[in-house]
């Protein structure tokens, strides 16, 4: 699908560049996955957000550029791919599509609201000006905004699940995830933690609720489109915890490790704002072994769903070797 909207960001380098970064397991049927999920979660975000006429296509268009156009789509392929454990048609499929979008679009509004400079203080976003420096801040929150209850109308609506119960599962289960409990809770413990040291413990527990608990939710709500029993949903849930907390693990190794051109964003901004990290408490070969370890216990995690779930096995080791 064509994005067609007044203004929209240009499909950067590093997002590819983060397809290309793997080299365990089946690689290639890995990248090929997410490209090919990656293409159907823009197009179903593109048309979940259409640009629109009149005096509010400003914040439209601030949506749009928050939500297209970049990005991993770790998030949205985790839900799509789980879902695909249960159910594989094209109603099925445009369902996961659907939730995909709606965590993505949540997921841009914490990016969004993070790079304002009341928060992370960043100019730069997937290779590209941060929201905030495309237009201005009070758009960017406005934005921000719209993006968060967008997401939960999606949930909400029929077109994504028949049923009721589903549909409502989907919309607690963000709801925790993102709130004060989840997301927004890590966020306030990462302002309160810095220029101060946190134990190892502290930092962990801050990485599941900022990073984790959204991710965590997106392999969790594949299950619940799914309809899955409760063991496979404890199980899911316990593979999202671990690569959302091995995913948060190589974003500090990168954060130290690598350029600003590679990441698409200000790097070494955590040890500017002497921020307590997995490096500065491990190292960065410490850090590593333990994004390894959480990798394979997410695995481990998988064992049930046999052949079915191998780009899922892929995808706990391409999230601690990706380059970006």
């Amino acid at each position: 699908m064509t994005i067609t909207g007044a203004v929209q960001r240009t499909a950067s380098p590093v997002a590819s560049q983060g397809l290309e970064g793997n080299g365990a397991g089946d690689g290639v049927a890995l990248r090929a996955s997410l490209r090919d999920r990656a293409a159907a979660i823009e197009a179903a975000v593109d048309a979940l957000i259409p640009a629109v006429p009149g005096p509010e296509a400003r914040v439209v268009d601030a949506m749009r550029y928050a939500t297209l156009g970049g990005g991993k789509r770790l998030r949205g392929y985790l839900v799509a791919e789980v879902a695909a454990l249960f159910a594989e048609s094209a109603e099925a499929d445009a369902r996961a599509y659907r939730v995909s979008a709606s965590v993505e679009m949540l997921h841009a509004y914490s990016l969004v609201h993070d790079d304002l400079p009341a928060m992370d203080d960043d100019d730069l976003r997937r290779g590209q000006p941060s929201t905030h420096r495309k237009f201005d801040e009070a758009t960017a929150i406005l934005a921000g905004d719209a993006l968060q209850t967008r997401a939960f109308e999606i949930l909400a609506e029929m077109a994504t699940h028949s049923d009721a119960v589903v549909r409502t599962e989907l919309v607690l289960a963000l709801a925790r995830a993102s709130g004060a409990a989840g997301m927004v809770g890590g966020q306030m413990i990462d302002m309160e933690g810095e220029g101060r040291s946190l134990s190892l413990d502290e930092v962990r527990h801050l990485h599941a609720l900022k990073t984790g608990r959204l991710i965590q939710y997106s392999a969790e709500a594949g299950a619940i489109l799914g309809q899955a029993t409760a063991e496979q949903r404890e199980r899911l849930a316990a593979y999202g915890r671990d690569i959302g907390a091995a995913f948060q693990i190589a974003d500090d190794v990168l954060d130290a490790t690598a350029s600003a051109e590679e990441l698409g964003k200000t790097a070494g901004k955590d040890l500017a704002a002497e921020k307590s990290t997995f490096v500065a408490l491990l190292g960065v070969d410490g850090a590593r072994r333990e994004a390894e370890a959480l990798a394979h216990r997410a695995t481990e995690a998988l064992a049930p769903f046999g052949e079915k779930a191998e780009r899922l096995r892929d995808l706990a080791r391409y999230v601690v070797e990706r380059r970006s």
